[in-house]
């Protein structure tokens, strides 16, 4: 793509601040980049020398006759803006600031990045930084950074890339992948993003062709749906992206008025933003490592059926837990191949995980043996052999290198991980094969389970929804009780319960006369009260008149005595109804990321168990038939144990709320219905809350 090119790979690099002195933050780049022979033009600026490390150095970049591509900044920030302003006059394509004390100082320094900002607006100068670490793409020798890893470790070109909020978490990254082995072409870091982000430049990398794996680090993201089109660009381009999301936030649980705001909080958006749109989140760098490491080969598994072949029992169970956590299936092998396995080995164990026992040592051929019956009959989409230290001898590298080889011949599409313990030069030995070597089976697990994702996304027709046309509904631009909420919901065909408002005890009689309900619940209706229960504000199980008269005059003595300053609409009576499954159903406009769906268990135990997932609105009924196969409590649904409820309602409901927030998310800030009575006959809102802007 151009904009890579022009930001990794341009022709020429002025250097404002360059330094004489190698190890200064303006002299580093250009060591680097005279020692690495970067081909293009170099011009250091700096106008108290004339030259600077053997270059001719000029005082201004106006000064410079020749045509500019990209201009590095290393000058105290209140220069910043004279020397881009000069960049645009020579049209460069790209500035990189090294420069510090902008944003991330406050005051004067804030004003000093909305100078830049409004820069990269008015021209086509693209700008990167300020308070940036730079780049690298170790392809063309272009060093525009001052990290001192280039010192000690020199990049090795490769497919891998990486994109990186931080400079020194994006330098570590690098480091570590060096120490690994990784190939890194292209290295960049944002700094404060005055321009371009990280998620442009998960973009840019998305769509270069020398790049097939993003490893990305990610602080915050001011551009919801920047971020989402570099993650759907590198799904569609099939680019595993391994992405590290820091800065896990309670802010939104401590400021919420609602269960939906303290469950749908930032950090399990970005959750719900990386899985919908095909990126993996990965927990730590060893396992961002890991997994890069694991994209090596290219092979992504469609499904998530997991075969594993060990020489040790105890392995295989540790493996099949991990398994089980990371939700891949350890199905067993068919009765007939393990019958067939039986006969070869009778001391083996052929289920799944396949335990060749100690046999293995004295018969390397029932490597390929079991495993070409476990990949012909078992149905696996990947392999993970354990096989301890043993691949360490000399006595075995070779033999079971070879037994591997014969065991994949004609299954190029399934992936084989080795854990083992041995020296790196056997690892490099098993890996030119084409075969993963990771010590630890956990480990191995996590990354098997990270290549199935990405398989599963790479394979899968991405559900669009269409465009939908909605009638929006007249909303109060005011706080809104919950008896209006009510009636909004209803009116946009959600089912919730028929409920009263009463403001004069006498109106009950006619409820008692024409209802034929057996039970009642009566509750106030107030917009200035949030835990209605908590000041004897809710009456449930009311039977006669004489019960809703007596509850009437509680609630209201309750209030009084409680909150007497407080304005009370009236008092809801509505129907008890019938015993089911309780669950929440919320939506929320994330600031960030747009609206959103929350559903999960409810009731009182809603925030205490926290068994929810999210969708993004509006979604369609396949959307949210998975998003509930997510929950822990996804049996429950689907009628494990005997529990029979209305599913298609209960979708049908959580489409029609996306749709409702998607329609009105311009003015509706947060939507709860908590609870929501699930059962064989029907679907039911007991409870509603709308939260305005």
């Amino acid at each position: 793509m151009s904009a890579l090119k022009d930001i990794m790979s341009p022709k020429s690099v002025a250097i404002v601040g360059a330094s004489d002195d190698k190890g200064r933050i303006g002299g580093k780049p250009l060591s680097y980049m005279l020692d690495q022979n970067y081909s293009g033009k170099i011009f250091p600026v700096n106008p108290k020398h004339q030259t600077i490390q053997g270059l001719k150095s000029y005082k201004s970049l106006t000064e410079i006759e020749d045509d500019l591509d990209f201009v590095l900044v290393a000058v105290p920030s209140i220069h910043v803006t004279n020397v881009l302003n000069e960049a645009v006059k020579k049209k460069a394509k790209t500035a990189l600031i090294f420069s510090s004390g902008f944003a991330e100082m406050g005051g004067i320094g804030k004003e000093y990045q909305d100078e830049i900002e409004n820069i990269s607006k008015n021209s086509s100068l693209r700008i990167i930084g300020p308070n940036c670490l730079g780049l690298f793409n170790a392809e063309s020798n272009f060093y525009p950074t001052f990290t001192s890893a280039i010192d000690r470790a020199a990049p090795i070109p490769g497919g891998i890339a990486i994109a990186s909020q931080s400079g020194a978490y994006g330098s570590h990254i690098y480091m570590v992948s060096h120490q690994r082995g990784l190939g890194i072409n292209y290295w960049i870091t944002t700094g404060n993003e005055a321009d371009i982000s990280v998620s442009e430049a998960i973009q840019f990398l998305a769509e270069d062709e020398k790049v097939h794996t993003i490893m990305a680090y990610v602080e915050s993201v001011k551009d919801g749906k920047m971020f989402t089109k570099a993650l759907d660009t590198a799904r569609q381009e099939k680019k595993p992206v391994i992405l590290m999301k820091v800065g896990r936030s309670d802010v939104g649980a401590a400021a919420a008025n609602s269960h939906t705001a303290s469950l749908a909080g930032e950090d399990a958006i970005y959750s719900e933003v990386i899985r919908a749109h095909g990126a993996y989140r990965v927990r730590s760098t060893e396992e961002m490592l890991d997994v890069a490491y694991a994209t090596k080969p290219r092979i992504y598994p469609s499904g998530k059926n997991l075969g594993i072949v060990t020489i040790s029992g105890g392995g295989g169970v540790l493996m099949a837990d991990a398994a089980y956590d990371e939700g891949l299936n350890v199905k067993p092998m068919p009765k007939e191949a393990q019958q067939n396995l039986k006969k070869i080995v009778p001391f083996a164990s052929p289920m799944n995980p396949v335990d060749v026992t100690a046999q293995f040592f004295n018969d390397l051929s029932l490597v390929p043996t079991f495993t070409d019956v476990m990949l012909s009959k078992g149905g696996y989409d990947g392999i993970i052999g354990f096989w301890t230290s043993v691949p360490g001898s000399s006595k075995f590298t070779q033999p079971l290198l070879d037994a591997l080889k014969t065991a994949m011949k004609g299954y190029s599409d399934k992936i084989f991980i080795n854990c083992m313990v041995a020296p790196n030069e056997i690892y490099k030995k098993y890996e030119n094969e084409g075969f993963l070597c990771i010590e630890d089976p956990t480990r191995a697990v996590v990354s098997m389970a990270a290549l199935m994702h990405f398989g599963s996304e790479f394979n899968n027709n991405i559900d669009k929804v269409e465009s939908l046309e909605i009638k929006k509904l007249d909303i109060p631009k005011r706080k809104l009780n919950e008896f209006e909420a009510t009636n909004l919901l209803s009116e946009f065909g959600i089912n919730m319960n028929k409920c009263h408002l009463i403001k004069n005890k006498s109106e009950l009689k006619f409820i008692f006369k024409n209802e034929k309900n057996k039970k009642f619940v009566m509750k106030v209706v107030s917009n200035e009260i949030e835990h209605k229960t908590e000041v004897g504000g809710v009456k449930l199980n009311i039977k006669t008149l004489d019960e809703a008269l007596k509850s009437f005059d509680d609630i209201t003595e309750n209030i009084l005595t409680k909150k007497p300053n407080i304005k009370i609409d009236g008092i809801m009576i509505a129907p008890m109804i019938e015993k089911g499954i309780e669950v929440i159903l919320g939506a929320k406009i994330d600031p960030v990321f747009g609206p959103f769906i929350v559903f999960g268990l409810g009731g009182i135990y809603a925030e205490a168990i926290k068994d929810v997932a999210f969708v993004e609105a509006p979604a369609n009924k396949k959307m949210v038939v998975e998003m509930i196969k997510r929950l822990k409590s996804s049996k429950i649904f689907e009628g494990d144990r005997g529990v029979k409820i209305n599913y298609d309602q209960l979708v049908d409901t959580i489409v029609k709320l996306s749709n409702f927030i998607y329609a009105h998310k311009d003015h509706v800030k947060e939507i709860e219905m908590n609870p929501v009575i699930v059962n064989e006959k029907n679907v039911i809102g007991l409870d509603a809350l709308i939260i305005n802007y």
